[in-house]
């Protein structure tokens, strides 16, 4: 059985800071996201910062992330070219990232622009032998009125792999963003198990008396952002699907987001998440 790693995620603009600590901790691999910004050079500078950073100790990389917009801004999709063209140094064959959108439009209007935009990527990470991840998270956007990324429902799933049916375009899941839609995470991850090549450790609570009083509609916060461990989901039920299914990619745990384990207690909460899912994991890391 394929011991599935277990990683996190750094903010590539605070990779000093927290780089060094995840490798102490045990984390088995690291991911490195830019969020919209990519304040580098290149991505060989970021290689040597990384390799500073490192100082010494191996860094085993599981993804890099550039999340953008690359229907709609012609720099952020050259960048994400860019990151395509250059996954090699980092010794990772997956790059992820947002599908993009119409800000504003609904999902199905994207469509004709995804396909053309993904077409070509698609073809790009073919030649390099790189995979693209698009993450579920809706980005403050609905159907009707989407944001930067259109890939949060596996209704747009199954419109965007039809669109594009080229194996080297997957998903970068989480339940987080599942279950603010209210979608039972544990059954969807099991239905799109083969087009999920990367998971982000990230778990919500529900708060089902702020939906019984004030609805879904954003009066009231009702999904708040946890650290595994601390959510709704039992992460033995995650592993036991992706066991099922011979899954062969990375967990890689998204902090920065839990509302009682940030700033000063960020690190007490990864260290957590990371025993935490070593103990469902089953498997000594």
């Amino acid at each position: 059985m394929h011991k599935i790693r277990i990683g996190s995620i750094v903010p590539g603009e605070a990779v000093e800071k927290f780089l060094p600590e995840f490798l102490k901790y045990g984390y088995e691999c690291i991911s490195f996201n830019f969020h919209m910004v990519f304040p580098e050079k290149d991505l060989a500078a970021f290689a040597e910062r990384v390799k500073s950073a490192a100082d010494g100790m191996p860094v085993e990389v599981s993804s890099i992330g550039y999340y953008c917009n690359p229907l709609e801004n012609e720099e952020q999709l050259h960048t994400l070219e860019h990151f395509i063209d250059n996954a090699n140094l980092f010794h990772t064959d997956l790059v992820t990232t947002f599908a993009g959108g119409l800000e504003g439009r609904p999902v199905e209007e994207a469509m004709p622009r995804y396909k053309a935009v993904f077409s070509e990527l698609a073809k790009r990470a073919e030649h390099n032998g790189v995979r693209l991840a698009i993450e579920n998270c809706p980005m403050g956007g609905t159907w009707q009125s989407a944001a930067c990324n259109i890939g949060f429902n596996p209704k747009a799933w199954e419109m965007m792999f039809q669109e594009v049916d080229s194996p080297v375009i997957g998903l970068e899941w989480e339940p987080a963003h599942q279950m603010v839609q209210l979608i039972d995470p544990v059954p969807q991850l099991e239905q799109w198990i083969s087009r999920i090549y990367h998971l982000h450790g990230k778990d919500a609570t529900i708060d089902w008396n702020r939906v019984k009083k004030f609805g879904v509609f954003g009066a009231e916060e009702f999904a708040l952002a946890r650290t595994p461990g601390y959510g709704d989901t039992d992460w033995r039920d995650v592993f036991h699907v992706l066991y099922m299914h011979d899954f062969c990619g990375d967990l890689c745990v998204e902090g920065f987001h839990d509302p009682i384990f940030h700033g000063s207690l960020e690190l007490a909460g990864q260290r957590h998440a990371l025993n935490y899912l070593n103990w469902c994991r089953g498997i000594p890391g």
